[in-house]
């Protein structure tokens, strides 16, 4: 039996463990005015990053077509794969899932299953990556699946936004609110766990990650971790420091997240990816 794992371009992973386990990264669409980019192939995160700001018009994001998701599939079986685990951003912020579902429906790819990771970046890479350990390990879908249900309910990601500038242009907050928050130096908090995204809004840069350090504390023992940011390596350094008690040893991940979800929050968001210890 040969496993292999799909995901899409939200996932975060470094490049180097997508190619370690062959996982198969399915680029989602930021577009600009008329120009579209394949995230991660067309333009680079620092890049995107940089021009953000100066952007003619606010960009949007889009999911690929179903054909894509079909045309992964199918060649991950001509190489012989006997089942394949497409994993994917949670359905609570993206259509990718239902896009995946449809295509498998569609196209009546059996060995196919789709599963919701009801995260965000490198919560769901944490669970690609997962998945492909245990497939390279020889383990039964049904095991893989089981242990990757499990880890969803140790996963979490909360993250500190800069600006509300981003959140406003994109839709997600209207203009008086996101200028008010900027007159009080509002910076917004925002987590994800088990597909429920949350939000809190805290008074000033400090204090908004002295509330992240106590989310970090409160997750109790981990197991797994990374630092989150858009463009921010001077925010990373900070963490580092001040998380130091809370971090493994072993060599932790930081990660630029994808624009695809940066086009939304903005240049200067920081925070974790991070899994719990089991009890």
């Amino acid at each position: 039996m040969s496993v292999r794992i799909v995901t899409d371009s939200t996932c975060d992973l470094p490049a180097e463990t997508i190619a370690r386990y062959g996982i198969i990264v399915i680029p989602l669409y930021i577009n600009v005015g008329n120009q579209g980019y394949l995230d991660g192939i067309d333009i680079t995160r620092s890049e995107f990053y940089q021009r953000l700001p100066y952007f003619p018009s606010t960009p949007s994001t889009a999911v690929p077509s179903q054909k894509i998701f079909c045309d992964a599939y199918s060649r991950l079986i001509d190489e012989g794969a006997t089942e394949i685990i497409s994993i994917h951003i949670s359905s609570a912020l993206s259509g990718v899932v239902d896009v995946a579902i449809s295509a498998v429906k569609e196209s009546g790819f059996g060995p196919v299953t789709v599963l919701d990771s009801r995260q965000l970046s490198l919560g769901t890479g944490f669970l690609v990556e997962t998945a492909a350990i245990l497939a390279e390990a020889g383990h039964s879908i049904e095991f893989i699946l089981k242990t990757l249900n499990e880890q969803i309910k140790r996963s979490h990601v909360f993250a500190v936004l800069d600006t509300l500038e981003y959140l406003q242009r994109s839709g997600r907050m209207n203009r008086i609110m996101a200028n008010l928050g900027s007159l009080l130096q509002i910076k917004p908090i925002l987590t994800m766990y088990d597909g429920k995204p949350g939000n809190e809004r805290v008074r000033t840069r400090e204090k908004a990650t002295r509330r992240l350090l106590e989310m970090l504390r409160s997750v109790g023992r981990i197991e797994r971790i990374a630092i989150l940011h858009t463009n921010a390596p001077e925010r990373v350094a900070e963490l580092r420091v001040k998380a130091a008690e809370y971090l493994p040893a072993n060599q932790i991940i930081v990660a630029d997240i994808t624009p695809v979800i940066g086009a939304h929050i903005g240049p200067g968001a920081y925070g974790f990816s991070v899994i719990s210890s089991k009890i």
